[in-house]
């Protein structure tokens, strides 16, 4: 494995990402990413361990989780670890920038931030933003200036380019005035913390051979040491559902993800998600969404 978290958006026989003291940190224009698209492979729908941040021009889609959006212009968009995502180019005529680095270039700096605790890149924003021309332009300099610094060869040249991409993060923050910052969790809060962590990390299912490692409430309960009635009315409390009820809402997000962006078979499917037999399945699947796995997957005929 690469040790480079970089490798994919580099061109063939480009040099690696230059490691940083503290983490990683690349900055490139979009045009780059698009030389000989045509003679790459298409960007594979998965998560990547680092954080991204895309300003684009120009009519492409954005898939994350198990959903899609359609920018027809201007657009600015945020990816984590956590959650897998696809770039979709409608055409060739694209341009911005892409700034790519990991939680560690941020340490010296962030003063106890958790970034994903931060609303843009929390789990209940959404990662794009469709923005105006002035908007596009202010953000656009941030990313010039890092651009500028990236092979500057000055001193304190990582120094400025965390104090640049902290500007990019906070900026981008403001022209989403909606999202404010949670309050300081509770105990309580802690613990429904950890429960969606510990679940997210059960995803994304990479090959059909994987299993769930935890799959029901009292799993969960027993990995985070609290009884699981406890833990049904903490997340009760924290989020309106039981435990049970967000286990299945987030299975049911993981079978969607892989019938319309894999070519597992449906029984492939039920297996990895631990379901005993496909009929079981199919049964979970439509009352969770109105539709039976073979039509969800079916491509729309207009």
């Amino acid at each position: 494995m690469s040790t480079n978290p970089f490798a994919e958006f580099y061109p063939s026989g480009a040099p690696s990402a230059r490691p940083l003291a503290a983490g990683q940190f690349k900055v490139l224009e979009v045009a780059s990413l698009m030389a000989n698209r045509e003679q790459r492979p298409a960007m594979s729908f998965d998560r990547r361990p680092f954080y991204k941040v895309s300003l684009v021009r120009g009519r492409s889609r954005i898939e994350y989780a198990d959903q899609e959006v359609e920018v027809e212009d201007l657009g600015l968009w945020f990816a984590t670890s956590r959650v897998p995502y696809r770039w979709h180019p409608h055409d060739t005529n694209q341009t911005g920038y892409v700034c790519l680095f990991t939680d560690e270039f941020l340490l010296p700096v962030k003063g106890g931030i958790v970034l994903d605790e931060l609303p843009i890149f929390g789990g209940g924003a959404c990662p794009v933003l469709m923005v105006n021309e002035a908007e596009y332009a202010a953000l656009a300099d941030i990313f010039e200036k890092m651009m500028r610094e990236s092979g500057s060869g000055y001193a304190y040249s990582h120094e400025l380019l965390r104090a640049y991409l902290l500007e990019l993060i906070y900026y981008s923050q403001k022209l989403r005035p909606d999202l404010v910052p949670l309050p300081a969790p509770t105990a309580a809060g802690r613990l429904a913390a950890q429960f969606t962590d510990l679940l997210e990390r059960q995803f994304p299912l990479a090959a059909p051979r994987q299993q769930l490692a935890l799959r029901t409430a009292r799993d969960y309960a027993d990995a985070l040491a609290v009884h699981v009635n406890h833990l049904n009315r903490v997340l009760k409390e924290a989020t309106g559902h039981t435990t049970t009820a967000l286990l299945a809402d987030r299975m049911a997000q993981e079978a969607r993800q892989l019938l319309k962006q894999s070519s597992w078979t449906v029984a492939e499917i039920a297996d990895s998600l631990g379901f005993t037999d496909t009929a079981h399945f199919c049964h979970f699947f439509k009352r969770q969404t109105g539709l039976a796995p073979g039509d969800y997957r079916a491509p729309v005929v207009v």
